[in-house]
């Protein structure tokens, strides 16, 4: 195998012109093209970023606003406890002044009913009095009689 000087030059000019061609004509636009491409893929791995930077701020926020609401629902929780007692101390503070109004309605009445027996107790000791009175003046008064208009009143007395 002979190798020619001028053979092996030919080769090489082609060879340094066709990577000339080569370079000029589709390298470039080739390593326009791959260029475009890494920028895109920067691009979309740029805004996954951001967007994964936004949900994670969204997903803090949320939970703060989750937490917020929480502690609300805590302190509404209390207040309404706190309502809940003060109606309930409010009511039994109610009952115990009904309680107090009925009692001593009770007793106001109760006295009433004394005093009015007490006055028919009176008439009625009157009306029997005056009855005895009548009879004893009615009749003669000897020993025995006395006696049995005595036990009469006693025993009309035990009966009233």
């Amino acid at each position: 195998m002979d190798i020619s000087l001028a053979q092996l030059i030919t080769h090489a000019a082609g060879f340094l012109i066709t990577l000339w061609i080569l370079k000029k004509f589709a390298w470039g636009p080739l390593m326009a093209m791959m260029e475009e491409r890494r920028s895109k893929i920067v691009g979309e791995f740029q805004k996954i970023e951001d967007d994964k930077a936004e949900v994670d701020k969204l997903a803090a926020d949320y939970e703060g606003k989750l937490k917020d609401i929480d502690n609300e629902r805590r302190v509404k929780i209390v207040e309404a406890v706190s309502e809940g007692k003060k109606v309930a101390e409010e009511i039994k503070a109610a009952a115990h002044a009904n309680a107090r109004k009925i009692g001593e309605k009770a007793k106001a009445d109760l006295v009433q009913d004394i005093a009015k027996a007490k006055v028919e107790l009176k008439e009625d000791m009157i009306s029997i009095t005056m009855r005895a009175a009548e009879k004893i003046i009615g009749e003669k008064l000897d020993d025995t009689k006395h006696r049995e208009l005595i036990g009469n009143f006693i025993e009309n007395v035990e009966k009233a």
